[in-house]
């Protein structure tokens, strides 16, 4: 019932911002396990992206989100990634093509099914791949960036500003980092009432 109080008021006010307390989730994930933001409080925080199968953004950032797992899970920032497109306005977003790209590109972490959309609308995640950095806080995580991986989502042999890294290096150092917020250029999320 709070999941969905938190769901309808921030979906009203435009979702979660740098400094607010991210919101607890309990998803399946690809390899039938369920996988829960309570899971990782044994780490500095978590690298959250709302990203999906078909979208051309989505793919283009794949092997990049693969990357940034490696290099920093572990240094305490893993990757947890969550598809919360409607398989009715998205087919290829069927939990069965969630399993099918995961085995494909070898997934190093959860990829995670959001099948009654309130974890992207408790967050307000409105793209796909969107990043939301989580820096643990007490007993729980709190976000500390939010917005796209980097400024270059068509090729990444040229990026020039690596926002997410960025974000996280400033962490490791006691620092707030600085854009804490960047705009996600990506596919619009394919939900009911959108």
């Amino acid at each position: 019932m709070f999941l969905l109080f938190m769901a309808a008021r921030l979906w009203l006010f435009g979702g979660l911002k740098p400094g607010d307390k991210a919101v607890g989730f309990a998803l399946l994930s690809v390899d039938s396990s369920m996988v829960s933001l309570s899971d990782y409080l044994d780490q500095k925080g978590l690298i959250l992206v709302f990203t999906n199968v078909p979208c051309p953004f989505s793919k283009a950032y794949e092997q990049r989100i693969i990357d940034l797992h490696n290099t920093y899970a572990n240094l305490g920032f893993p990757v947890v990634a969550i598809n919360s497109n409607n398989p009715d306005m998205s087919p290829q977003d069927s939990f069965e093509h969630m399993q099918l790209r995961a085995r494909k590109m070898a997934y190093p972490f959860p990829y995670l099914k959001d099948s009654t959309e309130e974890v992207c609308r408790a967050y307000g995640a409105t793209r796909t791949p969107q990043i939301f950095l989580l820096e643990r806080s007490g007993n729980g995580f709190t976000v500390a960036y939010l917005g796209a991986i980097d400024d270059n989502s068509l090729d990444a042999r040229s990026v020039s500003n690596r926002y997410l890294e960025n974000a996280i290096r400033a962490l490791t150092l006691g620092e707030r980092p600085e854009p804490a917020t960047t705009r996600a250029i990506g596919c619009l999320l394919k939900i009911k009432d959108r």
